[in-house]
Order: C-alpha cells, then sequence, then structure tokens
C-alpha cells in the first residue's frame, strides 16, 4: 500500500508538471511539440541521474526510486502523447516533420538518460 501511494503521489506531481510545460510550450496549431520533446528529454536526465547515481552511491531508498522514478517520471514523460503526435505529423502528410521529431526524441532521450548517468558518475 505504501509502495502505491508513492508512486500515485509522485505521478501526481509528475502529471501537473507535464501539463503545465506542455500547456506553454506546445502550440495551438500542427508546429513542432516542444513541450512533450522537453518533458521526455527532462525525464530522461532525471532517470539517468537518478540510475547514475544508484549505481554509484547506493544511496536512495526503494521508496525514493519509486516515488521519483516510477511515480515522478512515470507521469511526467509522455510516450503516448509522443505517438499520437507521430501520428497526427504523418496523418497530415508531414514526414518531414514526423521524422525529425521521431529521431531526435529518441536520440536526445538516449542521450539524456546516458548524460546523467555520467554526471553522477564523476561527482
Amino acid at each position: 500500500m505504501k509502495a502505491l501511494l508513492l508512486v500515485f503521489i509522485g505521478g501526481g506531481a509528475g502529471s501537473a508538471l507535464r501539463y503545465i510545460v506542455g500547456k506553454n510550450l506546445n502550440p495551438t496549431a500542427s508546429g513542432f511539440p516542444w513541450g512533450t520533446f522537453a518533458v521526455n528529454l527532462i525525464g530522461s536526465l532525471i532517470i539517468g541521474l537518478v540510475f547514475g547515481w544508484v549505481l554509484q552511491k547506493s544511496k536512495l531508498s526503494n521508496d525514493s526510486l519509486l516515488l521519483i522514478v516510477a511515480g515522478f517520471c512515470g507521469g511526467f514523460t509522455t510516450f503516448s502523447a509522443f505517438a499520437l503526435e507521430s501520428l497526427n505529423f504523418l496523418k497530415t502528410g508531414n514526414t518531414s516533420l514526423f521524422l525529425t521529431y521521431v529521431f531526435t526524441s529518441i536520440i536526445a532521450g538516449l542521450l539524456c538518460v546516458w548524460f546523467g548517468y555520467l554526471i553522477m558518475k564523476y561527482v
């Protein structure tokens, strides 16, 4: 029950912050979805930082991991929104924006996880 509550609290905070970022950064027209892109990269960086910290320092409790990783990052990042936005680019025939969004999101997300890990490795 405690684990479920921690994920619930972290997920709520992550979802609320995602809403704020998306509302302020996503365009109303069919432009590049900067808000979704930003939260996915920030979430990737946070996960990289957390796991880098755990691997280097081993000082985070399981409760903290549940709150931050499963809860906050799970609520904050937006794979389903990413998938829908990508599909909408294809449906409207905007193949170049589709390819740009998909490849930059995946590559930059992986780089953010790696960068977060490296930061913690040398701290």
